[in-house]
């Protein structure tokens, strides 16, 4: 497929960019403020700002920047955990490589390997059932992290290594679910939320029904969305759409990839595998109630939570204070940008990351340093 000529013309871009102006000056027009549509997905969000969409589109638009960043919203209590599980000497420990540099309390996994740990970056967890099999001597522990994007692939190598018997291989899993900080958010009254741009690689798992209670509910409009310009301005223009003609629906843009019951066969594997704890610490949201996952007893001898004796009951161990100044929280719930931060730019660089957002690929803070928010901080 020709996507860089199908979803980034110019021309394409244009009919759709007049589309929306037209859409928000009939909705402005009922209303004083700007339309808030939240993007869910920090890839969207860097898609977004790579590709200049916040400039071009209507001023009645205003893009919110949500928890859909993984890493980012990782409670610096998990990072510390797992940096005291790489420090342990017979430990081998696997991670991505957006993690490396995530600040916990004490230190982040890229200063506990300068350090001496025994941490490498892997592309997949089946890269750490390679390591397990070379080096039967040590324990490799997976930092299985990551939305229902990432739980798929986890859960088939805790299934593979089951198969193999490779009983010094564990993960320790920080698996977390969409849609329960979606409804967190939505039940805050002094959040303004007029419309959602779905994720579309979460979607492409548990397909489009899983956001039913969005309209249902709260009778807001949902579109799953693509990562191309077009596909993201299409989904703008579908949200705005919805708002204008008084409608609440989740609509599937990205139904190339997005199936609407999603992937069976990850679907299965995650069923299989894994159950949701009671609740789950969420940086910025706090603890939200069965959002994260953690692996069923049948598989436990692959659970470093229990194979290393961590043993916290399914919830969150223990909660550790964000640094002084620093409003990830905030930035990721979508209350502030990322420059009304008092530490962007000054006490959290990429360089010297003060908060998760600033180093994750996907962070919103990284998106505006990378695309332009730099001349901002100065």
């Amino acid at each position: 497929m020709k996507y860089a000529s199908e979803f980034r013309d110019p021309a394409a871009a244009k009919v759709l960019l007049a589309e929306i102006a037209t859409l928000a000056d009939r909705i402005g027009a009922t209303r004083a403020a700007p339309v808030h549509i939240m993007e869910i997905c920090g890839g969207h969000t860097h898609a977004i700002f790579r590709y200049g969409l916040d400039k071009l589109v209507h001023e009645g638009v205003e893009f919110i920047h949500g928890p859909g960043c993984p890493v980012c919203v990782l409670p610096m209590a998990r990072v510390d955990e797992a940096v005291e599980l790489a420090e342990r000497p017979e430990v081998i420990f696997t991670t991505f490589g957006d993690a490396m540099r995530v600040p916990g309390h004490r230190r982040s996994l890229l200063q506990a390997k300068a350090a001496g740990a025994d941490i490498r970056m892997v592309y997949s967890p089946l890269d750490a059932l390679e390591l397990a099999r070379r080096n039967p001597g040590r324990e490799v522990v997976f930092f299985g992290l990551g939305f229902e994007t990432t739980t798929p692939s986890t859960a088939l190598s805790i299934q593979q290594a089951a198969r193999e018997g490779l009983d010094n291989f564990s993960v320790f899993c920080n698996h977390i679910t969409v849609p329960e900080p979606i409804r967190v958010l939505l039940s805050d009254p002094d959040m303004r939320l007029d419309g959602f741009i779905g994720p579309g690689h979460v979607s492409m798992i548990i397909g489009t029904h899983p956001y039913d209670f969005i309209a249902e509910e709260f009778g807001k409009p949902l579109v799953v969305a693509g990562f191309e310009p077009l596909d993201l301005l299409q989904s703008v223009m579908m949200v705005l759409r919805q708002i204008a003609e008084g409608r609440a629906e989740i609509e599937n843009q990205y139904a190339r990839v997005v199936p609407e019951h999603g992937n069976p066969v990850s679907l299965a594997a995650i069923a299989d595998v894994y159950e949701r704890r009671p609740s789950f610490e969420w940086r910025g949201l706090g603890e939200i109630d069965a959002s994260g996952l953690r692996i069923r007893e049948k598989y436990s001898a692959f659970d470093a939570e229990v194979k290393f004796a961590m043993g916290y009951g399914g919830a969150t161990a223990r909660v550790t204070d964000e640094p002084e100044g620093c409003a990830c929280g905030a930035v990721m719930t979508g209350r502030i940008k990322p420059t009304a931060c008092p530490q962007y730019g000054l006490g959290c660089t990429p360089e010297m990351p003060l908060g998760a957002l600033m180093v994750s690929s996907e962070g919103a803070c990284a998106a505006y340093w990378q695309y332009g928010g730099a001349r901002a901080a100065e």
